[in-house]
């Protein structure tokens, strides 16, 4: 077993074609690494750009990569296939910080290449996902790559930020301080139909309040300071993926609004709500 960790730096560009926004790969980077960690090897590639004309200006300063460089690149792919032939044909599993790489590498390979699956992407794991796991990290606050390298005493300044190749190389040394051989390849998918089904299907909040989805019963208001049953003071609306209310407690005698959101991702249904305290304010009926 192999373990190819793997990350792309990319150039959001307008795209003629579909008439919209693709996040255009513009370097790749991956290191490869043995069953014991041990370092393989390296790949690093600049992409030469086929579908924007010029690199956004935050791009280029957070990367400090120049359209010039980008001119000079290799075709997508190009790059594509080499990467394929260094995996070569031993058993391994890809791994990215975060799966946003992994839905970047789709986009391009079906805007450029016309294909919908990566044909060397067998075996995947999201890193982010497991360090969070591993130390305890709530998935709602989610942790950036240079902040884990921090909490497991790296020192991310003895890398280049954002360029493939040295944040693959921190990916990989976050990796490390966390892996657990008897959990690790509880987190590993299978790359099959259903994993790319997941990959694209567009997380949205529910606006429709009649949706079957929606818990009418989170749709209310108890105190918590004496546990009574609130008297609705407004209808509900949506604004900002919320559903909205004002509530009334009549026995400690004040207001609160309450905010509820149904966020429905490919394989669970997220709720939140939120309560906040009306001071010194006349709510209307």
């Amino acid at each position: 077993m192999h373990y190819i960790v793997m990350d792309l730096e990319w150039n959001n560009t307008y795209a003629k074609r579909i008439k919209g926004f693709i996040n255009e790969v513009i370097e790749v980077g991956a290191v490869m690494l043995d069953e014991n960690f041990n370092y393989v090897g390296e790949f690093s590639r600049m992409v030469r750009s086929q579908i924007g004309k010029k690199l956004r200006g935050n791009v280029k300063r957070l990367t400090h990569i120049t359209n010039d460089e980008v001119r000079n690149g290799e075709p997508f792919t190009k790059v594509m296939s080499d990467f394929k032939n260094w995996i070569g044909d031993r058993e391994n599993v890809i791994l990215t910080w975060g799966d946003g790489d992994i839905r970047v590498l789709i986009e391009n390979f079906r805007y450029l290449n016309g294909l919908q699956v990566l044909p060397f992407l067998t075996n995947y794991l999201d890193i982010q996902h497991y360090f969070q796991v591993k130390k305890e990290i709530p998935k709602a606050k989610q942790i950036g790559l240079f902040a884990a390298a921090e909490l497991v005493d790296i020192d991310p300044e003895l890398f280049a930020h954002h360029r493939a190749l040295d944040d693959s190389m921190v990916t990989a040394e976050c990796l490390k301080k966390v892996f657990d051989k008897k959990d690790f390849f509880k987190h590993v998918v299978k790359c099959d139909d259903a994993f790319y089904q997941k990959l694209q299907y567009k997380p949205h909040a529910i606006g429709n309040i009649n949706h079957p989805l929606v818990d009418k019963s989170l749709l209310s208001f108890t105190c918590e300071k004496c546990g009574s049953s609130g008297e609705q003071l407004t209808d509900w609306r949506y604004s900002n993926q919320f559903f909205r209310a004002n509530f009334h407690c009549p026995v400690c005698n004040y207001d609160a609004r309450v905010a509820v959101r149904f966020k429905k991702y490919f394989d669970r249904l997220e709720t939140k709500k939120n309560v906040s305290i009306i001071s010194n304010e006349k709510v209307k009926k």
